[in-house]
This record gives structure tokens, sequence and C-alpha cells, in this order.
């Protein structure tokens, strides 16, 4: 069966989403995503089961796995929208590694050092907002929940995606907290945002901890806000062992996603394996 997409019909296919309440980082990739697609067939805007096999292998051969999954999702969302099941294609299987590489694993002795680079700059606001991901394992995403009001109780109340949840504020961060509000006069309201008042996005935290790494001698690519809510799940892991209440602190849904947090490096599963004894 032959379908048609253009413009008109990836605009319905924004209002669908924003009646779906997603959030605005979500729309914009799906409708992204599907223009990918629209500028993939052509002025002819055909779309049929063919094509969509054709699109998923000239994806593979340009992109990740991951990349190409994450535009099939966006691109599947919107055939669905369109009733267009017929043209829906398979993403692409993966099995899971069962160690995690550790060039892209930030330690704790790099996280010290990510610190003490932005307190020699003078830097508070970096240096608080690394805290505050590492010591609470939240979203970056979720950073604008943290609020001069949550200081008041230790909780802050984090609603995403139609899922309300509470974290954990340490009395030793909320003072801290409260003294840094205090010096930049904060009253309520989120408590990390831009000299007009705005939270800080993922950008500009993106940026801020990637200027960091030349002085504090750590590589790169292991340095982004998702690399601390690691750091956290990994530390907290080993010392209380309690995958299930350490999937309720991250906010996951299923422990399954909380495990990835958790996979060993290859370096560890060698040396485990070492230990077994099976080679005489």
């Amino acid at each position: 069966m032959e379908h048609y997409i253009d413009e008109e019909k990836i605009t319905c296919f924004e209002h669908l989403l924003i009646e779906d309440e997603k959030c605005a980082a979500t729309r914009d990739k799906y409708v992204r995503d599907v223009r990918k697609l629209l500028a993939y067939v052509g002025e002819s805007g055909r779309i049929t089961k063919e094509i969509m096999i054709a699109y998923k292998q000239y994806l593979v051969e340009r992109y990740a796995v991951a990349t190409v999954n994450g535009i099939l999702a966006s691109v599947n969302s919107f055939l669905k929208k369109m009733n267009w099941y017929d043209c829906v294609v398979k993403s692409l299987k993966v099995q899971r590694e069962a160690f995690r590489s550790r060039n892209r694993e930030l330690t704790r002795e790099e996280y010290y050092r990510l610190l003490e680079a932005a307190r020699a700059r003078g830097n508070e606001r970096i240096y608080l907002v690394m805290e505050t991901i590492c010591a609470t394992g939240i979203r970056v995403s979720e950073l604008p929940f943290i609020t001069a009001e949550s200081l008041c109780t230790g909780r802050a109340r984090v609603s995403l995606k139609g899922k309300t949840r509470t974290v954990i504020l340490s009395q030793t961060l909320c003072r801290k907290l409260k003294q840094y509000i205090k010096e930049r006069k904060i009253q309520k309201g989120s408590i990390f945002v831009t000299k007009n008042g705005q939270p800080l996005d993922r950008s500009n935290i993106f940026r801020e901890m990637k200027s960091l790494c030349e002085e504090a001698g750590v590589d790169r690519e292991k340095v982004f806000p998702h690399n601390l809510r690691h750091l956290f799940a990994c530390t907290y892991y080993q010392k209380e062992k309690d995958i299930s209440h350490l999937a309720d602190l991250l906010g996951h849904s299923s422990v399954d996603t909380t495990r990835i947090y958790l996979v060993k490096s290859s370096e560890e599963q060698e040396q485990q394996m070492e230990c077994l004894g099976l080679v005489i």
C-alpha cells in the first residue's frame, strides 16, 4: 500500500505529539527525524513498506545502531499516528554488552578533579551543579526542580513525562545550597539559573563541564552530565547492594534499566574471571 508524506502531515504529527503531552525536546527530535525521512523520499513523498526497509538500510550504512533505532522510533511513531501500520519497520536488535568501556567511565578521582578545577576558576555554580547531580543521581533535565523551597524540607518533587517522584537532598548538600542562594539572593524557584533568571539548560551545563577538562586532566569524552548520574548509581550500589531501591532513586520504571548502569568494566570482568581458577 502507498502513502504520501508532506509538511502538512508532519505539522499534524507535531500537534498530535503536543496532545500526547510530549515534552518540547522529544517533539523536536521526532519532527526532525521525520523530516529526514521526507528528505530521503524526495518530492514524491511516496512511502511504502519497501521504501521504509530501504530507508532503514540507508540509516544502518551511515549511523551507529543506537542512532538508527532512535530515528526509527520517531519515524514509526509518525507512521502509527497516520495509521500507516503496514509501513512500520522493526528496530535493530542489539545484544547488551556484558561489560562497559572504562574509556567512557568517569571515576570518582576524575570527578573530584573536575570539582577542583571549577573551584580554582571560582565557578561555584557549575561546581554545585556537578555536586548536586552526582549526590542525588538526578537527570540533568530534572535540575530545575531543585528549588529554594526544596531546601527547607530536604526533598525535591520532580515531575517529568507524566511521572512524579521525590528526590532526597542530603543535609550536607542542603547546607551548601542554602549558602549559595543566600549569597545570590535567590529566595524562590530554581537554584541554578542564568543571568536572566532562566533555569540552566543541558547545553549550558554541558559546555561549562567540557571547559574544565584540560585543567582537570580528564578526557573530554568522559565529561557530560549523565556520567555524574552514572557515578552516583555505581557508588550507591557498591555500598548498599540494593538494586530495587536504586531504581526508585533514579526514577526507573524497570530494574532492567538500572542494571545497565551497573555493568562492570572489561578490566573488572577479566579480574573476576582470573579468580575463578579454571585455567590450571
